[in-house]
This record gives C-alpha cells, structure tokens and sequence, in this order.
C-alpha cells in the first residue's frame, strides 16, 4: 500500500508595510512620470513672451496647447553634438551637419494642420539643436503643403484667394502728433498700443521722425488707427507697408530666400528673388511631401536648407551651381515630407517665415486651443490680470 506524506504547508510571511520615505518616493516618481505622459501626448502649458502675435495673443497670455490634434511625436534624442559646417558659394551660409538622433515619429492625431490655425512649433534655424530641442515659436499657419503663397500690399494671398484679415491683426503706423497730448495717450491704453521697448509703462516713445515730424511710431489694429484718424491731437496717420520693387534699407533684414539661411547667413547679391519684402512677397510654392521639384540656380537658394538639413540626407555638399548628394549631381528633388509657412498677426513686427523659410512638419508641437490665465505686465496690483480673456479659445 504507497503512503503519501503530505509536507506541510508554510506559513506565508505578512508583507512588510512600505515606510514612510518609500510611499512618498512611489508617490511623487508616479506624479512625475504621470505629468510627464501627459505633457508629451495631450497638453502643454506655455506663455506668450513677445507681441508678434497681437492682438490675437497678448504678452502675458498662457496657454494650452493641444499636441493631440496634430499627434505628439517621439523624442529626438541627441547622441552627439554638430561639430562641422560648410560655407556655401562664399557667402558665408554655414550649414551645420546633423546631430546623431534616434529616429522620430508622430502618433495619429485627429487633425491635420490647416491655414489660418494657430500652430506652436520648434523654430528651425537653430541648426545647431536636434529639432525638439530649439525654442518654440507661436505663429498663424497661412499656408499648407502644395499651397501658394503671395502677399500684395500687406494682404495674404493663397492659391489666388485673398485671405482674412482678424480684427485682431496688426500693422505698422506712425501718428503725426504736434505736440504731446495727455488723452492720445490714455488712448493707447484704452486700444492696447504698447511700446514693450518701454519697460517703465509700455507707452509708446514720442519721437522726431526724419520724414514725417513729431509723433509716434505704433503698431496698432484696424480699429485703433480708425479711432486715432478722428482725434483732433492727430495730424496724420502714416501706414508703413513697404511698397513694390523697394530697395531693402541698411537695417533692415532681406527676407527669405534673398537671404536663405538666416540668421548664420547675409543676403544674396544680386538677389534672387528681387522686390520681394515683407509687405510684397511672392508667389512662393510651399514644399509638400512628394512632390518633385527641378532644382536651378535660381531656386536653389529656396531648398537648400530642405535638402541639407531638414530632410537628414547625408553627404551634401555644393559644387558650383549643382546640389550634390553622396558624390552624385542631382538636377531634381523629391520631398520627404510637408512644410508650412507661419506669419505672426503683428505683422510688421513678427520672425516668420518671410525672413527664415518653411516650417517642415516634423518640427510641429501643436496647436494653440484655450488662453486659461494673462497677466498685464504694466497694469497694477487691481488690474494685473485680464479677467476677459480667461478661457477664451483661440481663433
């Protein structure tokens, strides 16, 4: 007969309680890594620091950002970082060779990046940061990949539609003032016209102009320079678009391609593109994935950052007028991947894309949805903040 000897069963052990130290460590690790996730994947927090988006967006303006209407994308770690650079036909364009990152990519989201949105992005002529690394720029998406662009007179064209003007948008003026006027001045609150040059008060500087006497220099809406057209303390109002075929003055910035990889690069002469500025720019193509262009003397300017840099290519270099990849001359190019091109709403004082190029897509962090607090940096104490713009979405 087999006898079975059933060994008895041990005690299991209590499970010794975590201590203090140990519950607040799990705690505040899973806080950090929970914030984290959803800072990367659904919304971010920013502020607005300069006015190239006014009225739109005001200094002083949070933000939240949705990263999910576009797809939030993988980190772009560095490996190492870009020691090298080439001049380019003597001009002294230097174009920094990539750092060594891991692959990049978006995740669905459930928009795609349409005109007139109000996108954040890493600016890219910071050539020598991978690309999730650079500062982040705000500014209004006025044309998508395989649009064309044009702007006449200050007036945006795309595709040979004249675009919206936003209430909101601003321009450049001066306002003749023949003598300093104590209500023009309480004007310029009461419509939001701010020198943030003046540190003390935001007012603007009353000031002698060579050309047009004693005044203001202003960027102001529409709806601003139609108030001060009527004030009895005005002489005039001067608009300060720039004109077709001007000459670009000694301080003033030649613009994108004239000038093509901006701010490392000076201007082209002669200018490619003669006549453009940032009031008549254009007709420009907007690269779009797929898309195979012939590349000229001419245009080569506009694409070289795109084939250089954007596009992570490897051995390019410039041999005479040609574009050469891995030893090989190339007389056309085919696109990777989608650009844009960003304006700010203040559109006499705005870096854009009229002065460093396109916006390739996988330098896009999201879209501008809820201004959620703003602070006036010259109100005082019992009108710090601006409780009507608490909330407000963004347009």
């Amino acid at each position: 007969m087999a006898v079975t000897f059933w060994k008895k069963k041990e005690a299991q052990q209590p499970t010794k309680p975590k201590g203090f130290w140990r519950e607040w460590g799990d705690a505040i690790l899973f806080a950090v890594v929970a914030a984290t996730l959803i800072r990367w994947a659904t919304f971010e927090a920013y502020t607005i620091p300069t006015p190239s988006m006014e009225h739109s967006l005001l200094v002083g303006d949070y933000l939240f950002v949705s990263k999910l209407h576009y797809g939030p994308r993988t980190p772009q770690t560095p490996l190492q970082v870009p020691l090298t650079h080439q001049t380019l036909w003597g001009t002294g364009i230097k174009s920094y060779s990539d750092a060594i990152q891991l692959p990049s990519y978006r995740l669905p989201g459930f928009s795609e990046i349409k005109r007139n949105d109000v996108v954040v992005f890493n600016v890219p002529f910071e050539a020598e940061h991978p690309a999730d690394l650079r500062t982040n720029y705000i500014k209004r998406c006025v044309a998508i990949a395989g649009d064309q662009l044009e702007v006449k007179q200050g007036q945006v064209v795309v595709n040979g539609q004249p675009q919206p003007k936003y209430p909101d948008m601003q321009s450049s003026y001066f306002l003749q003032i023949p003598a300093p006027d104590d209500q023009i001045r309480a004007a310029f609150r009461q419509y939001g016209v701010v020198n943030y040059d003046n540190q003390q008060n935001g007012e603007p500087f009353l000031i002698q102009h060579p050309t047009y006497g004693v005044g203001y220099g202003v960027h102001m809406t529409e709806a601003a320079r139609a108030f001060f057209s009527k004030q009895p303390g005005v002489k005039g109002i001067i608009d300060l678009k720039e004109q077709p075929n001007q000459p670009v003055g000694p301080n003033e910035q030649a613009v994108f391609p004239n000038n093509p990889d901006s701010p490392y690069s000076s201007a082209l002469s002669p200018a490619p593109f003669p006549g453009w500025n940032k009031d008549n720019y254009g007709p420009i193509s907007v690269p779009k994935q797929g898309e195979t262009v012939t590349l000229t003397r001419q245009n080569i300017p506009m694409y070289w950052k795109i084939i250089l840099r954007y596009e992570h290519n490897e051995n390019v270099t410039m041999q005479g007028d040609q574009v050469v990849i891995n030893g090989q001359p190339i007389t056309t190019y085919t696109f990777k991947q989608n650009y844009y091109f960003m304006m700010g709403d203040n559109r006499h004082n705005s870096l854009d894309s009229r002065y460093w190029g396109f916006v390739p897509e996988d330098h896009v962090v999201g879209k501008a949805v809820l201004i959620w607090m703003s602070v006036d940096p010259y109100g005082s104490w019992l009108s710090k903040i601006r409780w009507n713009r608490l909330f407000n979405t963004i347009d």
